[in-house]
């Protein structure tokens, strides 16, 4: 399983006064499909992180083609692109029905407590399933 789709609804707080899904709120939805991918994958993130193990955001691209709206059913496909020695890349793209809202990209980098890059752990190179 290489790829998960996450069903959202748009929150009034994620919105601006006109109810269109403020750009800020995109991440964190590509954080939660990234987070229920592992979960599907057969690996918690908990876990990881209980192993001195961290993976951070440094590299996030955004493409915005269409707004979001308040209450509208969307799915978010989020999609493990690649893995490497040290770096894992997910591909995003949001959707409403047939229509392409936003896409996006991320590299995350496997990374020790104190901050220094380490391997990717065999649990995030093949599914557990």
């Amino acid at each position: 399983m290489n790829e998960h789709v996450l069903d959202i609804r748009p929150r009034y707080v994620e919105c601006d006064p006109m109810g269109v899904v403020h750009h800020t709120v995109y991440p964190v939805w590509f954080e939660m499909g990234r987070t229920e991918l592992l979960r599907e994958m057969g690996v918690r993130y908990r876990d990881i992180e209980e192993q001195g193990v961290l993976l951070v955001v440094v590299k996030l691209d955004v493409r915005y083609k269409l707004p979001a709206r308040y209450d509208e059913e969307l799915q978010l496909h989020t999609k493990l692109e690649s893995v490497g020695h040290v770096k894992i890349e997910h591909a995003y793209e949001l959707r409403r029905q047939d229509q392409t809202l936003v896409l996006g990209r991320t590299t995350l980098a496997c990374v020790n407590r104190e901050g220094r890059a380490i391997q990717v752990p065999d649990s995030l190179m093949t599914p557990q399933s």
